[in-house]
């Protein structure tokens, strides 16, 4: 068959997002006119002051919650820091003990890790071959000293959602808090706080078509934690730093957006999704879908090649103007394959062949036509080259 003609092709959405023309229009004048210091008494910083608010109700609609249970951080990493870091600390009187899972975020694990070593007690919960939590091991691992539970919503790699709503519900019965780092999911699938039994929410910005360097931390009212920044009283005294209002604007737009359009374009992105697994599985042997088939935020798909290794592919991929991503680290200057991968219990051999493709709003049938145009070869290439395939 003929090779379509190149084209440009961006499908590493869980990486990051372009900022909607929408949300920058809606930023421009917060860096200009409107370059109030919310802080500031007079005009031109209530005009921000204002602005931030506005944002903060936005985003608590996303999700459903309070506004007044929203505090704007530097983005997802700051706000999972600040959830386990501070509520650890403040609750250390009702207990030592935090759970979490093998595939969640680095900025979960690596924490986590941290709080081991201030003596703070972590379990880290195996997860099945799709990628998901087993109720029945949280409920063995609860403990009279379990004060918190961190579970993702969605993992960034392979795509599967958690059923959080009855890991919250066995957190709970425990006498724990429950907290979810959603940075994946916001703005893809519905999340409500309230229905799902969440306490704290960690959620950023670039990964729903707004600007990076902002995201937010939902702490449900009652729920005690503390700053770790020193300095102002900037929101509620628990996040000090003067306020990134053209962010925080964009953020607001972007959970505005995301709650209007999040029907049409899930469906749109599943079936994109489903096109592309379809393709792949049948035009490329010894191919391997990681995650759960059906249960993952759609438009992400997420495959293991055998023979090949995960960067190769990335670069005879970008060599035709497709842009994605590896699960294996290597393309961070690690060896390794992705943590995630091996917790799914995929031989470490094979983890390095992965590839993601994780697809957006503006992604086309056309889009998913070429990479199903070129990817099959690029794999056969790359085997032929393989000492390992013979």
């Amino acid at each position: 068959m003929e090779v379509l003609a190149m084209r440009t092709v961006y499908m590493d959405h869980s990486a990051t997002t372009p900022v909607d023309p929408e949300v920058f229009n809606e930023m421009i004048p917060f860096y200009m006119d409107q370059f109030g210091n919310a802080s500031s008494v007079y005009s031109l910083g209530q005009n921000a002051r204002r602005a931030v608010e506005k944002a903060r109700e936005q985003v608590a609609e996303l999700i459903n919650a309070s506004p007044k249970e929203i505090v704007f951080t530097s983005g997802g990493t700051e706000a999972d820091n600040l959830a386990l870091i501070t509520y650890m600390q403040v609750n250390h009187s009702r207990g030592n003990h935090l759970i979490t899972s093998s595939i969640e975020h680095h900025a979960i694990l690596h924490t986590c890790e941290y709080l081991e070593k201030q003596g703070f007690e972590i379990t880290i919960l195996p997860v099945n071959n799709y990628g998901l939590v087993e109720l029945n091991d949280l409920e063995k691992a609860m403990k009279p000293n379990t004060t918190l539970v961190s579970i993702m919503h969605a993992n960034n790699e392979v795509g599967t959602i958690q059923p959080i709503k009855e890991l919250a519900d066995i957190a709970h019965q425990g006498g724990a808090a429950f907290h979810t780092d959603a940075v994946q999911s916001l703005g893809k699938i519905p999340v409500d706080v309230k229905d799902m039994g969440i306490d704290m929410l960690s959620g950023s910005s670039h990964k729903l078509y707004g600007p990076k360097g902002v995201g937010f931390l939902f702490v449900k009212k009652g729920i005690r934690i503390s700053n770790f920044l020193h300095g102002g009283g900037q929101e509620r005294k628990l996040r000090a730093g003067t306020e990134n209002v053209p962010g925080i604007v964009g953020l607001g737009k972007a959970a505005e957006l995301a709650g209007i359009h999040m029907p049409e374009r899930a469906e749109k992105l599943k079936r994109l999704g489903n096109r592309l697994i379809e393709g792949i599985i049948k035009t490329i042997p010894n191919s391997r879908l990681t995650g759960h088939p059906q249960n993952r935020i759609p438009g992400s798909v997420s495959f293991c090649f055998e023979f090949v290794e995960g960067e190769s592919i990335l670069l005879m991929l970008d060599g035709l103007g497709i842009m994605a991503s590896s699960g294996s680290a290597c393309t961070s200057g690690s060896l390794d394959p992705s943590h995630v991968l091996l917790a799914l219990g995929i031989p470490y051999e094979i983890a390095h062949g992965s590839l993601r493709l994780t697809m957006g709003k503006d992604n086309t049938d056309e889009d998913v036509d070429y990479v199903l145009e070129v990817l099959p070869s690029i794999i056969v290439n790359l085997r032929k080259m393989s000492p390992l395939c013979s």
